[in-house]
Parts: structure tokens; sequence; C-alpha cells
């Protein structure tokens, strides 16, 4: 939607003409999990003001003990009020960045990581633009309210009403969301009963990472009124496809002009753009362990479901790591396909942009494009040096051994490890229900 112009002032004069009464604060832990300060509209000068101060040592992953006063300074361009409250004594938000009692940007803040990869970007002349398509189950929930994995429709691919029972609550979502200011690019129907799929429209990096934050939210919460539990978890039913966030990414230089393209080009890409996706495609395993954050994200990678996981690139649509589509000047990009939304969307942006950043300062090369047989070749798993981690143990060995992809999380990056480390060891106590039927009467 853009980047939207506000001064204090404004916000302000919005805030009194259209009753709004709360105001939510809102920032992100290293998960990517969205939370909040909510503060009533008499707190709103403090608020804009950046003197609204909260307990950073609660935040899982965030701080420690000793540096526990954190201060929340809003972003205005993302004031937005949420069209789902009452329409007296309405509810908005802002989105902040977290700032430490010296009043200097928090070096763990999520956003200011992302924050520092694009200001990379710009001091080499680049803007990024991002374009994810986010996939998502819709299930019943049981009579206490919690989610069930009964799905909500037995349709599948493109297939509409009154096969797709979800169409209304898609529906409801995306007129949501156009209210809220977003542009949607589509929306249907995907392969697996239940879910559905939303696209947005490009825009600038951290831009668009709010805009995740916000989607994610949105789409809980009209689920919820429609009586439902929307899920990202990348893999929630056995098989039948999982859940992915394809992004599309584009840079453009300063005058606006998309560096990707080169009409001249067979693929109509830029010597620039094949350098990206070199650097994109070299740091892939590492930057799995953040777009891919959790032990499920690896039961969606797996052959035989349309999810990419040989690394390589291709023009065709059989589920190369990334997708080159069909290029048009401006709107030319690049689809880094292996992301899921389970991810912290700014280190998982943040990953992605300083990957293809080392690749156009390297001059690194892509390779050729896979071939249709080469991408139809049934996958050996342990072909270590073509495919990604298949689980996020090895994930997490490979951006052990990143220095370009560790630098992108900066500070983040030991409490995000150690917090991975830990969730991968949680995971290996437990007995799974499969792995009783498998073995308890074999042996």
């Amino acid at each position: 939607m853009g980047k939207k112009v506000y001064e204090a002032s404004d916000i302000r004069r919005i805030v009194f003409d259209e009753d709004v009464k709360f105001i939510r604060l809102q920032f992100v832990d290293i998960f990517g999990t969205l939370k909040n300060v909510a503060i009533t509209v008499e707190q709103l000068n403090n608020a804009l003001a950046g003197q609204i101060m909260f307990d950073g040592s609660s935040i899982e992953g965030l701080i420690r003990k000793n540096e526990s006063d954190m201060f929340l300074k809003p972003d205005l361009s993302t004031f937005e009020i949420f069209p789902w409250r009452p329409h007296q004594g309405k509810v908005a938000r802002l989105i902040c960045d977290i700032y430490n009692k010296d009043n200097e940007p928090f070096k763990g803040d999520p956003r200011a990581v992302l924050k520092n990869v694009l200001k990379e970007a710009e001091s080499m002349g680049y803007k990024v633009k991002l374009a994810p398509e986010f996939e998502f189950f819709l299930f019943h929930t049981d009579e206490n309210g919690e989610p069930t994995t009964v799905t909500h429709d037995k349709a599948g691919y493109f297939d509409l009403g009154p096969i797709d029972l979800g169409e209304n609550v898609r529906r409801d979502i995306v007129l949501t969301l156009q209210d809220m200011g977003y542009e949607i690019a589509a929306s249907h129907h995907e392969v697996a009963p239940g879910q559905h799929e939303i696209d947005f429209k490009p825009d600038e990096a951290l831009t668009m990472a709010d805009d995740i934050v916000t989607f994610k939210l949105v789409v809980k919460v009209v689920a919820q009124n429609h009586g439902l539990h929307a899920t990202f978890m990348p893999k929630p039913l056995d098989d039948v496809s999982g859940s992915g966030m394809h992004t599309h990414i584009s840079l453009f230089d300063m005058d606006g002009k998309n560096v990707f393209y080169d009409g001249e080009d067979e693929n109509k890409l830029s010597q620039m753009a094949y350098h990206f996706m070199g650097g994109i495609l070299a740091h892939s395993k590492a930057i799995t362990a953040i777009t891919n954050p959790t032990v499920n994200s690896y039961k969606r990678l797996v052959s035989g479901f349309e999810a990419p996981n040989r690394i390589g690139w291709s023009d065709l649509n059989a589920c190369p790591l990334v997708r080159i589509p069909s290029a048009s000047n401006e709107e030319t990009y690049i689809e880094f396909r292996s992301p899921d939304s389970s991810c912290n969307p700014y280190l998982g942006i943040a990953a992605m942009i300083k990957a293809g950043l080392d690749g156009i300062k390297n001059k690194m090369e892509s390779g050729p494009a896979l071939t249709d047989e080469e991408l139809k070749k049934p996958l050996d798993p342990f072909d270590f040096d073509h495919t990604l981690p298949t689980n996020l143990k090895d994930a997490l060995v490979e951006l052990d051994n990143n220095v370009v992809i560790k630098e992108s999380l900066g500070a983040v990056y030991k409490n995000y490890r150690l917090a991975k480390i830990n969730e991968w060891q949680d995971y290996m106590r437990r007995v799974h229900q499969w792995e009783t039927k498998k073995y308890i009467s074999r042996y």
C-alpha cells in the first residue's frame, strides 16, 4: 500500500475525529510473534513522543534481565484503525521500533535488523521491493473453541463455491485488508482441501514486513469471526501440500528503475539479477534456518508436494528453489519459493536481501537453469550438495557456518540460535504418534 506520511498532529486529529479510544503499540519478538502494549487515548501524546516503556525481559529471546527497560517509538506511517472493532470506541495500532534507555535503537529488535540490511542496500544504490504469496489453512474448532484439523471444505486448486466453502472467509479477509489500504493482487483456493492463498502486490521491504505481521493478524481475526481457525503452520496435515510464503523480490535503483530487467537476455534478466540469485542460492541452506524456522517447516520441504527442496533456478513452474517468471521491465522479479509464514518476516527478509547483496558484491554465479528432466528426477535426500537441509538441526548447523547470514541477524543471532536449539532438543525428547504406531508392535 506504500508508505503513508503522517505527522503527529495528523494522528491526533484522526484519533479525535474517528473516536479512537485505545491504541496498540505493536512489535514482534524474535520468533515474529506479534506483541503489543495497549494504551488509552489519554496516553497518545506520550506514545507519539516515544515515552511508553515496557519490560523487555518478559519477551522471549528479546533481552537480558539487566537490560529490561525498553521504550517503544512508533513509526507514524504504520498508523491504522482496526476495521473489525466497534464504531464507537475504536482501536488503532502503531508498529514500533524498540529503543533502549540511552535513546539508542535496540540492536536486538527484529525490525532494526531489517533496517540495517536495507541501509546496506541503499549504500549500494538500491531499494528492495517484495510481494509475498501467503498460503494458509482454515480448520473447524471444537466445542471448547480449540482448533481441530478438520478442514472447512473439500475443494481444490482454484475451485469456486459452493465447493469452496472458504470463499466467504477469503472475501472478507480481502475486503478487510482493502479497508485498511492494502493492495491485494489475487486470492484463490489452493491445492489441498481447506487451503487458501492470498497474494500481495509489491511494496518496499520494510513496509512489506510490517504488512505481513498485520496480514496474519487480520486472517486470524476474520476466520475467528466465521467460527474457524486460520493457521500458517507449514504442514498441518499428512499427505497434502503444505503452506509456503513464496516471495517475489525486485531491486530498483534510486531513480526507480528495475535493475533486474534486461530486454536482451533470454530470460529478460540483467547480470545483476543473476548475481543476486547466485547469492540467494549460495546461502540458501543457511537462510533456511531463518525462513523455515520450525521443526514442522521441514515436513513441507519434501518431494511430492510441490515444495522446493532442490537448490537451483528455473523458468519452469516445477518446484525449483528460485523461479523466474515471465519478465516485463518494471515487473521483473525472482521468486524465492522455500520460505513459509512461520518465519519472523523482518529476519527472513533481512536474510534474503543480505544473501542477494552478497551475490552482487562478489559477482556470484547462479549456474545453469535446472532442466525439466532434472526437476522431475526423484530427489536424493542424501545429496547434500544440491538439497536444502532436511531438518531444523541441520539448518542451524548451516547457519552457524555462514558468516554472511549470521551478519544479517546481527545482535539477534545468539538468542535466535539458542531458542531454536532448545526447540529442536524439546522435539527430540518427545515420542511421536508415528513412532509408536510403527514400532511398538514390531519390537
